[in-house]
């Protein structure tokens, strides 16, 4: 039925001339190809192989890859027969997108553990975020382009590409690999679908590999961000001779299943041990995004974020937080500030005195630590006695300090 509708389709919208009847192919006389010897057997070879491929595919019901074998018949015939090459991009526009995961559950059930019965899947349909994410620019810059690519298909398959399928994220725990692959499902409007290690691994012998390969074929039918977590662990080298053949059966596994990820998905895998991964995977990935600790700048920014929602001071003391928490990751200091609410709440106590606290806990350089007294005192949000107490740094350096930096042409609001 599809190939018909697509056969259809392509003949309403072509140009007078251009497949006109049964005996016409890309606009010339079936009878003068075949007497004058110009249809030769490569072309011909050609447009039948795609008519099976597109046939077998559609009959196997993987809709997805039907699109990708009717993008890359539009790619291959667009110098030949334009017109062909754009009733395809046309109807693919038109294509509907797939239902989400829970929809989809009643023709496909979610992929489970055949022992233990757990979903080896966890789905966020409409993903949500608690705050906005703060990249850095090479991380952002590359994001940005993912984004660009999903939102104007038109122009890659003009110029005969594909949008980016894979993406892997590196970077220390806690910089924002799992959000960024929330953030962008968001911005994508497609559902998550999170790879959980914890049912997929099996002690049974050959079962690991059954699993991922379930997860990876349940999401291929789906438009949908699938992120692979922890990648390193299912993703190790093979030739470290301290892991048992069944791991290394895995990379295989997985090795092949990225070749055959759909353009039409986003295909995400996250690690904090590159080193660990197989070379292979590596080559697998089209796009690597790094995603480092935060500077200063990014700090500030993640902590305005996180309090400006609740709290009026969030402006001045999101600089000086910025300069204590410089160097840490996102999750600690949304671990120590979501800690610090909660005491300020529970004690009824201003959330100030609860983030000066905070600010005697981290150890930091000398530099830095007087930076942030004079931060701390130029800004008016302690004294200079309290800022001695909680820094270290003595009252005639933050003067001294807060002097040189008035004489510069800034403003300092001391109180003593």
């Amino acid at each position: 039925m599809l190939i018909m509708l697509i056969y259809y389709r392509s003949r309403a919208n072509l140009s007078t001339g251009f497949v006109k009847s049964s005996t016409y192919v890309y606009g010339t006389h079936l009878n003068t190809l075949v007497s004058e010897g110009r249809m030769t057997q490569e072309k011909k070879t050609g447009i039948e192989a795609d008519y099976l491929q597109l046939a077998r595919t559609a009959l196997a019901g993987r809709s997805q890859d039907v699109q990708v074998v009717l993008r890359r018949a539009a790619k291959r015939y667009q110098a030949e027969a334009p017109h062909l090459s754009q009733a395809l991009i046309s109807i693919l526009q038109e294509q509907p997108s797939s239902a989400s995961p829970l929809r989809r559950q009643q023709d496909a059930p979610l992929p489970v553990d055949l022992d233990t019965r757990l979903h080896l899947l966890r789905i966020e349909s409409h993903p949500q975020l608690d705050h906005e994410p703060t990249f850095a620019p090479p991380s952002a810059a590359a994001l940005t382009q993912i984004l660009q690519e999903r939102r104007n298909p038109d122009a890659l398959v003009r110029a005969g590409l594909d949008p980016t399928r894979t993406a892997l994220f590196v970077g220390p725990p806690g910089v924002g690999k799992t959000m960024a692959a929330r953030w962008l499902a968001r911005e994508l409007g497609r559902p998550l679908l999170i790879l959980d290690l914890a049912a997929v691994m099996s002690s049974l012998l050959g079962r690991t590999g059954t699993n991922l390969r379930h997860v990876l074929d349940y999401a291929k039918t789906i438009e949908c961000v699938l992120l692979l977590d922890e990648l390193d662990a299912i993703a190790k080298r093979r030739d470290d001779r301290g892991e048992i053949g069944e791991l290394k059966r895995l990379v295989t596994v997985l090795i092949q299943q990225i070749d055959d990820w759909p353009s039409s998905g986003v295909l995400l895998g996250a690690t904090n041990h590159p080193d660990l991964l197989d070379p292979a995977i590596w080559r697998r990935f089209e796009l690597h995004v790094e995603f480092p600790l935060p500077d200063q700048v990014a700090v500030t920014a993640f902590i305005k974020s996180m309090l400006a929602p609740y709290w009026s001071q969030s402006d001045d003391w999101s600089h000086v937080l910025g300069l204590a928490f410089e160097g840490r990751s996102y999750s600690d200091i949304e671990r120590d500030l979501v800690a610090a609410r909660r005491a300020a709440a529970l004690s009824q106590a201003p959330l100030e005195t609860q983030f000066a606290t905070l600010l005697s806990r981290n150890h930091i350089s000398k530099q830095r630590r007087i930076a942030l007294a004079t931060a701390i005192v130029d800004q008016g949000l302690l004294s200079q006695r309290r800022a001695y107490e909680l820094t270290g740094v003595s009252r005639d350096t933050i003067r001294n300090r807060a002097r040189a930096r008035h004489r510069n042409g800034s403003t300092s609001r001391v109180r003593t």
